[in-house]
This record gives structure tokens, sequence and C-alpha cells, in this order.
């Protein structure tokens, strides 16, 4: 099984992060990839190492159960194991889809100076950033795949470098480039989960759940 969780990872990877972004080019002419992480020390720099920290250790998961790293008993079990296939596949295919969707707005980082169009159809209709939420269920499905401590590890920072980088960074710049059009949007669509996260103030400076 660690072997098939090593494959969809890289697989996943290669689709998310370069196929994706060769499409973009020839569309678009942009690649879509803003990977400056910004001043050394800052919020949107922890958010970024962390994120390639999550990545990492994404890849050091299946690899440690390849090499013989125990699983944790609790969720070494054969059918998790099997619903951790079906989660880890469907989150690729769903972090895809999210993906074409965002059409030429796509992209992977931030670049405040840049204005690009809203997108609140299709998969961004149920959450606004389907993308990170089909990322997390790949991770969680790869965990229960080789369950050892070094996959869970991944999934418990993938989580922590994507609620940061979403809270702190992608939503100040969204409501920033696009007003009260996005406060209005976020404030009837959840953040990762359909109804939960939504932005309770009225106006582009309220607390957020």
């Amino acid at each position: 099984m660690a072997v098939a969780a090593l494959v969809i990872y890289l697989l996943g990877l290669v689709l998310a992060f370069g196929w994706r972004s060769v499409v973009q080019r020839r569309r678009t002419g942009d690649s879509g990839l803003r990977l400056a992480a910004g001043a050394s020390g800052t919020v949107a720099w922890w958010a970024k190492v962390a994120f390639i920290a999550a990545l990492l250790l994404g890849f050091a998961g299946p690899v440690a159960g390849i090499a013989g790293v125990a699983p944790v008993r609790i969720l070494d079990h054969g059918w998790l194991q099997v619903g951790g296939v079906v989660l880890a596949v469907g989150g690729v295919l769903a972090t895809l889809a999210a993906q074409v969707a965002m059409g030429a707005s796509w992209r992977v980082g931030v670049d405040p100076a840049e204005r690009t169009a809203l997108v609140t159809t299709g998969a961004f209709a149920l959450v606004r950033n389907p993308i990170f939420s089909a990322m997390g269920v790949t991770s969680l499905g790869l965990m229960l795949m080789v369950p050892n401590v070094i996959a869970i590890a991944a999934t418990a920072v993938l989580v922590l470098s994507v609620q940061v980088q979403v809270r702190a960074v992608e939503e100040p710049y969204l409501v920033g480039v696009h007003g009260t059009a996005y406060v209005a949007y976020a404030s009837r669509v959840g953040r990762f989960v359909p109804r939960l996260g939504v932005m309770r103030a009225p106006h582009a400076h309220g607390r957020q759940s």
C-alpha cells in the first residue's frame, strides 16, 4: 500500500503543479506560479515554509512506509486503507477539477500587485477554497493508506499551512482586490467546508468565524 500511496502522491504533484502550469502557460502565456515567499519571518513566509514542509513530509510518509516504519496501530486496518485509496484518488481528481474551474485566474501563491477575476461558480459556489479542501482530502487519504507518524504529521502541517495562507494572506488580498464583492461571496460560502468559515460581518474588515 505504501508504494501505491507514493505513486498517487507523485502523480498528484505532477498533475497539480506541473501539468496545470503548462496548460496555463499555453492558454494565457503565464504559468500561474507565484512562488515568492515574501520577506523572511513574515506570516506569508512562514505559511510558504510550512506548505513546503508539508509537501516534503507527504513524500516522506510513503517512503518511510516502504522502508518499514511501523504504522500507528489504531489506524492500521485494511478497510481504512481502502477508504484511503478512494479519498486520495478522489482528492487528486477534485484538485484538478477545481484548478481547471479557476481558468485564467488560477495561481499558486499571491502577487499583491496582481488583479484577477473572482471565481464563484462550480466548486467555488460550495466552498471558497476547493483546491485546498481537495488537497486536504488527498493528504488524509494518503495518511490512511500509510498511517505512520510522518504521514500523520504531513496532514497536520498541511492543514496548518493552508489555514495560515488563506486567513492571513489570501483573504486580505481578495478583500483588497474585490472589496464588497468578495465579502458578499464570503458571507454565504464556507472557507473549506460548506457553510463553515463564512464572514459574519457585512463589511470588509469584520470578524470571520
